[in-house]
């Protein structure tokens, strides 16, 4: 398909589309663009008939391939580096592989996997408000540790809420979804939705690729990659890259940082979304705004309830840090342990196998299955991502057999084995930046 301008600014999606779409005489052009989204485009709008419509117009454009266009489509070689793999399927191989997940796909509808399930995220939805309100009510009985605990809590458990309305989990209506978005995100937890949707949707569609995927950039602090060396420049950075080689160490330390991290970008992002090129974004700029300036009104209305200035301190800290570690080491399993591929991989032709090769799930509990809000699923997650928690599991057994008959991995571990796979790719680059140091 060519998409003009116009239609990518338009995009009810926002920029994810970029990391596909092919604009003819522009300079945006992604190094991937003529990767196959077919798959791409199924998983992210299952159940849209407005984006389904859309689509079949588009098929209705005119386009005329020119020598520039073709000499923009040539593909390059993988290089294998530290933490970096190479795609080496066959094309004749992948075709087969693309045609056995629509199988796949298929068998996951006719269980009825994909179907909404409203009930089951209205009791997630009180449970998740019953933390928040007990944490109030332990605020009023002077148990203000538990009660930031609490809290935390609470934060955590709306971060997955607001996952997976902003993916259309909880029901077909879209519209609906968006506004729960919002109000479990900006309003209850602090994050924007739209800034969410954003960087989330551009990790699933190029999960651990480099240079689009903005989750695994977590510079200055630490460095994933070997290219991440090359990028301290500035005299402060220079500074800051003598602790690389220690960074397999402070990592875990680190990891409370991830919600200040957060809501300092989501504060950027909707007081910059009046001007953003995305028209999604400037009409959802004044509810967003709204919203997360209430979310810390609510949060400073507290902490002024509070007795004194050094409980203040210490209930915004403990709130905050736990709440973040408890987003953190979930959502550093999963992909950080696992290599990254070259920006202009092939990879990107293969949806099942670009999620396969880049995930690893944590393997499932009753408890894990609460703590992680259905992330330790994370494959079935990034291959299905409109399907509700609950179904998950059973989603598990299909995925194992389909990469069992075609010979793909399924990486699974539990957590302490991850989380050491995790720091092996963060020891690999520190030991590289002490030798080049050296």
């Amino acid at each position: 398909l060519h998409l003009n301008e116009e239609t990518i600014l338009n995009h009810p999606g926002g920029a994810v589309i970029r990391q596909y779409a092919l604009v003819l005489g522009s300079s945006r052009c992604p190094s991937f663009r003529n990767a196959d989204a077919t798959q791409m485009f199924q998983a992210f709008h299952e159940g849209s008939k407005k984006a389904f419509k859309q689509l079949e117009a588009l098929k209705k454009s005119a386009w005329d391939p020119s020598e520039d266009l073709e000499e923009a489509l040539k593909l390059r070689l993988d290089k294998a580096d530290v933490n970096v793999a190479t795609y080496d399927i066959s094309i004749e191989e992948e075709a087969k592989i693309v045609q056995n997940f629509e199988k796949l796909r298929q068998r996951v509808y006719d269980w009825g996997l994909m179907e909404a399930q409203p009930w089951y995220y209205v009791g997630k939805s009180i449970t998740t408000l019953g933390f928040m309100f007990f944490a109030f009510y332990l605020q009023y009985c002077q148990w203000y540790f538990t009660s930031a605990v609490s809290l935390a809590v609470s934060w955590q458990q709306f971060g997955w809420l607001t996952h997976e309305c902003a993916h259309h989990q909880i029901t077909k209506n879209r519209k609906l979804n968006n506004l729960l978005a919002v109000v479990f995100g900006n309003l209850a937890q602090g994050f924007s939705a739209d800034w969410w949707k954003d960087k989330h949707n551009t990790h699933h569609a190029a999960t651990n690729m480099i240079d689009h995927d903005g989750d695994i950039d977590l510079m200055p602090l630490v460095a994933l990659i070997p290219r991440d060396l090359s990028r301290f420049k500035l005299p402060v950075q220079k500074f800051v890259l003598k602790f690389i080689p220690y960074q397999h160490l402070y990592y875990t330390l680190a990891m409370p940082l991830l919600r200040f991290s957060w809501t300092t970008q989501s504060l950027l992002w909707v007081f910059a979304e009046n001007s953003s090129e995305f028209r999604v974004y400037r009409r959802n700029a004044l509810t967003e705004q709204t919203l997360l300036v209430a979310h810390w009104c609510w949060v400073f209305l507290q902490l002024y309830l509070l007795p004194s200035m050094s409980i203040r301190v210490l209930y915004f800290a403990i709130s905050q840090l736990l709440s973040a570690f408890l987003i953190a080491f979930v959502v550093t399993f999963s992909h950080n342990s696992v290599d990254k591929y070259p920006a202009n991989s092939r990879l990107l032709n293969n949806f099942a196998c670009l999620q396969l090769f880049t995930t690893r799930n944590m393997t499932p509990g009753p408890i894990t299955d609460w703590i992680w809000g259905g992330l330790n699923y994370q494959i079935e997650h990034h291959l299905f991502p409109t399907m509700p928690r609950c179904n998950l599991n059973t989603c598990m057994r299909l995925v194992k057999e389909f990469c069992r008959e075609n010979n793909l991995p399924y990486l699974v571990n539990d957590y302490f084995e991850g989380y050491a796979l995790n720091l092996k790719q963060l020891e690999n680059i520190a030991r590289l930046s002490k030798a080049k140091a050296n």
